[in-house]
């Protein structure tokens, strides 16, 4: 069964493979203005991935 705890795990998880590969992209296939972009929605992911992670246990 899974909780709300767990939920968050996956949810983290996902949001950092997610951010991993926009951060990827944005380095290895777009080499021009869209790049930083990629890499600053993947910077984004990472913080939402963050939030996530801190609100495991007080939800």
């Amino acid at each position: 069964m899974m909780n709300k705890n767990t939920v968050l795990s996956w949810a983290t998880l996902i949001m950092i493979i997610v951010g991993l590969g926009l951060i990827a992209l944005g380095a290895f296939k777009y080499e021009d203005v869209a790049g930083w972009g990629f890499a600053a929605v993947g910077v984004g992911f990472f913080a939402i991935a963050w939030v996530f992670d801190a609100l495991k246990g007080r939800v």
